[in-house]
């Protein structure tokens, strides 16, 4: 594409430097980067957020069939005997809280592992003002491309005046602005008491959680900068204990499960690990594989309720239900914690499992990831609410409100559960429009975001010119 030479006006240059954006390839179709070592967390992170997304929307379009509790409890539960409640199988239809664990753990994970290679090294100075920039940035990173999308799902709203499952058009549109105010300004206060939750788009309930599980890592290496590596250990798993097992903080024992696990690979690749690990060098690989099965063997934990007895009729859980902790109230964060937990040791370690999300398209899912779980969530809300009722899903509420759209395309709901005619068909629309989307919010917003946090971090810092004017003033005082 043609840029703009330096003579042209201002305003030319901004508008070519537009239309040069809008006519990049999308990024999946772009050179690959040079894979990095932890390329495969970004490609494990990728594939979470595309498990969220087809979680989300198994749950919608069966649940107007009544079907959920075949999805959320366990094979046979009541008699039901369906292939996506099958142990590991189901990862794939329900996996969406396994994935959200482990977006925990990976935080945990990549927020640890700048501030620990500098720890290790002793670099405190430095270790210090890796923490003040991060810290400094996380808000605006998270929450801009939040805003930026919920701004533009509204505005669409209004200018073409759909109705929207589950949600009241406010009378105006500046009124809509005003409630959206009122709602976000709670939900992004992470310190305010009870659930945080953003009714424009109920599944970024995890953002808050995020931003609070970073403050705790942030915290904790401030905390443990100057321990001895062994004090450090031991106080890295205490703290995932104490929020485990004492406190039902399990987000927190998730992202510290992400600190120690990387402390424990930095270490591994200087060979100082612990002793009692360094023994286990000889039946590694049975380790690993065991841990692989027990991992996605846990992360399909049945989770209808949050009550563990029904946990315990599901077939093949009873005596797992009996190891969970007092302090847990929603059973299901335990056995997550466990299985992602398992999953982010063993990836790197199992050769053929860190080649699948070294792979271009797992790639591509983690470069966009962020803007897939913000965007999928409206897409579905509308287009894909009117698509399912199209072909045959409908509720009661579609009945009333968009009765045109009932029945329009009827399809055959024929072919197993989650996997129907009827279910598949209006994904070769919805799926590509939704990573379409996710792919222009990446570079459009979430990019953008992430380079005015940095931009506005540095315009805060003093120069300088700065310090010896203070220490003069200091003297004189």
């Amino acid at each position: 594409m043609w840029r703009a030479a330096s003579y042209l006006p201002k305003h030319k240059r901004v508008l070519n430097r537009v239309v040069n954006t809008l006519y990049q390839l999308p990024t999946i179709f772009q050179v690959a980067e040079k894979l990095r070592p932890t390329s495969y967390l970004d490609g494990l992170r990728g594939f979470a957020a595309f498990l969220v997304y087809w979680h989300h929307h198994e749950l919608w379009a069966h649940g107007w069939e009544k079907q959920n509790p075949i999805f959320e409890n366990g094979f046979g539960y009541d008699s039901k005997y369906h292939m996506v409640a099958f142990p590991f199988i189901r990862n794939f239809f329900t996996g969406g809280h396994y994935a959200v664990s482990t977006f925990f753990v990976i935080s945990g994970y990549v927020l640890s592992l700048k501030p620990l290679t500098l720890m290790q090294a002793g670099e405190h100075t430095k270790l210090g003002d890796n923490i003040a920039s991060a810290f400094f940035r996380r808000w605006p990173r998270l929450y801009l491309p939040i805003i930026a999308v919920v701004l533009a799902f509204i505005t669409m709203w209004h200018m073409l005046g759909i109705w929207v499952n589950g949600q009241t058009m406010a009378g105006s549109w500046t009124e809509e602005l005003w409630t959206f105010y009122v709602d976000f300004k709670n939900f992004s206060f992470v310190f305010k008491e009870g659930d945080l939750w953003l009714k424009y788009n109920v599944h970024l309930w995890s953002i808050p959680v995020e931003f609070k599980g970073s403050m705790v890592v942030y915290a904790c290496h401030l905390a443990l900068s100057r321990c001895s590596k062994a004090a450090r250990l031991w106080c890295e798993a205490s703290l995932i204990f104490y929020f485990m097992f004492i406190t039902d903080g399990w987000y927190c024992a998730l992202f510290c499960t992400g600190m120690l696990l990387c402390d424990l690979d930095l270490l591994a690749k200087k060979g100082e690990l612990p002793f009692f690990l360094t023994r286990l060098e000889p039946i590694k690989g049975f380790i690993y594989y065991h841990l692989l099965v027990f991992s996605l063997y846990l992360g399909g934990i049945p989770a209808e309720t949050a009550d563990v007895r029904d946990m315990a009729k599901s077939r093949g859980w009873y005596y797992l239900s009996l190891l969970k902790p007092q302090a847990v109230f929603d059973y299901k964060w335990f056995y997550l914690w466990l299985a992602s937990g398992f999953l982010v040791a063993i990836i790197p370690r199992i050769h053929w499992l860190k080649r699948f999300f070294e792979t271009k398209f797992c790639q591509y899912l983690g470069r966009i990831s962020f803007a897939l779980y913000i965007v999928h969530g409206p897409v579905l809300c509308t287009l894909g609410d009117r698509l399912y009722m199209a072909v045959g899903f409908k509720g009661d509420d579609h009945a009333q409100h968009i009765p045109h759209w009932m029945n329009k395309i009827p399809l055959p709901k024929s072919g197993p559960l989650g996997l129907e005619v009827a279910f598949l068909i209006p994904q070769l629309i919805l799926l590509p429009l939704t990573l379409a989307l996710a792919d222009g919010v990446t570079r459009w917003v979430d990019t953008p975001s992430v380079k005015f946090a940095s931009w506005l971090y540095r315009s805060t810092l003093g120069g300088p010119s700065t310090e010896p004017v203070l220490a003069t003033k200091q003297a004189r005082a």
